[in-house]
């Protein structure tokens, strides 16, 4: 019989690691049968969602106001995961929400194998949340290649580091030879990224928008270029239109990649963005800011020594990052500035993202398609001990 996967994103880029993980598993097991949470990326592969992905789309203190609604969608998750009884259930990223219906799962039908695709931040804190895991999953695929070892530290599930999607798209984000002479040439192309949830955009906007006036100010015919999910991209225009420069938002994928083939640096907040630049080469300082009790939350729990995607897989601060007091539009104006020119800045930059393909197996992983392979494999053999552990339990005759 075909095999039934179950799978729960819960934001954006977890919908979009869904949708090319269902296609991997497709072109292994063509009759494989497919449902559970997810976005329009799934949707493209056949998955209706139960409930609209927008619902989930909650950052940081946000949660306290969407909880009754937020309570009631991971019951709703978990219930359909029992009733469809699948082969394996798939949580994808988004641990506040996924994981709440993996204990749930366990707890109601313990004989569902889970697999977590995409290990939580253990690592930078919450450490306690690995060994916890152990009781709700089976087998956790890793994006970044420091993360087995940290999970094997903390006495984590089983963790495989299959590589991270952006090596599968590295191709799409570096240039050609035009596209690379077009990078150094006139007039620089600036990437900003504010962020892909509301709460993001409302926070970085303004200090952005600033900052990219007092750069316009110094650098003839900069072009600017914000990237947004469509679903923000209304939004990203209304704080966008105040900037004094002409911003062009993009939100088809094509566009985007386009952008970060020319682009000559960037300004983003701190977090994946910081990873998918370095892979596309583009030199970058990167900022972040929180309400005051989020960062004395952060002070007192988080430990790592950068708060930058890029940083942490390099093992090295080579990125700049401005946080909560620091992060001003005087400070990340002349921090940037230099990157728009042939520095030491922009060149040490450069020179050290050209390590990641090395360290993150770009070219010689596909991330997914090694997913599908242990999603599979852990689906049977996990059904296949637990078959065997219930028919040993049975009375005999």
């Amino acid at each position: 019989m075909s095999p039934h996967i179950f799978l729960v994103a819960g934001e954006e880029s977890g919908d979009r690691l869904g949708a090319s993980l269902i296609a991997a598993l497709k072109r292994r097991v063509p009759d494989a049968r497919f449902s559970g949470v997810g976005g329009s990326h799934m949707a493209s592969e056949g998955v209706s969602s139960l409930f609209p992905l927008g619902d989930l789309a909650i950052i940081g203190f946000d949660i306290l106001r969407s909880l009754p609604k937020i309570l009631r969608r991971i019951r709703e998750a978990a219930d359909a995961v029992v009733a469809a009884k699948p082969d394996v259930l798939v949580i994808i990223d988004s641990p506040e929400f996924t994981h709440r219906v993996a204990r749930r799962v366990r707890k109601i039908a313990p004989h569902i194998p889970i697999v977590d695709y995409v290990c939580p931040s253990v690592w930078a804190w919450r450490a306690g949340r690995a060994r916890a895991m152990r009781d709700y999953v089976d087998h956790v695929l890793a994006l970044l290649p420091f993360e087995p070892a940290a999970m094997r530290r903390l006495g984590g599930p089983p963790t495989t580091f299959v590589g991270h999607p952006l090596g599968e798209k590295a191709a799409d984000l570096r240039p050609n030879s035009d596209e690379a002479r077009r990078r150094i040439s006139g007039p620089p192309l600036l990437l900003v990224l504010p962020g892909s949830r509301s709460g993001e955009i409302e926070r970085m906007a303004d200090v952005f928008g600033a900052t990219v006036a007092r750069v316009a100010s110094q650098v003839t015919d900069l072009e600017v270029v914000v990237p947004a999910v469509p679903r923000l991209a209304e939004r990203v225009r209304a704080k966008t239109a105040n900037w004094g420069v002409p911003v062009r938002v993009v939100t088809d994928p094509a566009e985007k990649d386009a952008a970060f083939r020319i682009a000559r640096a960037a300004l983003t907040k701190s977090g994946t963005s910081t990873l998918e630049l370095a892979v596309a080469g583009v030199p970058m300082i990167a900022a972040y800011k929180v309400s005051l009790l989020e960062e004395m939350i952060g002070r007192a729990f988080i430990r790592v020594k950068s708060y930058i995607l890029a940083n942490l897989v390099l093992d090295e601060n080579i990125v700049p990052e401005f946080l909560q007091y620091q992060c001003t539009p005087e400070a990340l104006g002349a921090a940037l500035r230099p990157l728009l020119a042939d520095t030491p800045e922009r060149r040490s930059q450069v020179a050290a993202f050209a390590r990641l393909d090395a360290i993150m197996a770009i070219g010689t992983a596909v991330p997914s398609d090694r997913a599908a392979d242990i999603i599979l494999d852990c689906a049977a053999n996990l059904n296949h001990l637990r078959g065997e552990a219930v028919a040993s339990a049975a009375p005999r005759a």
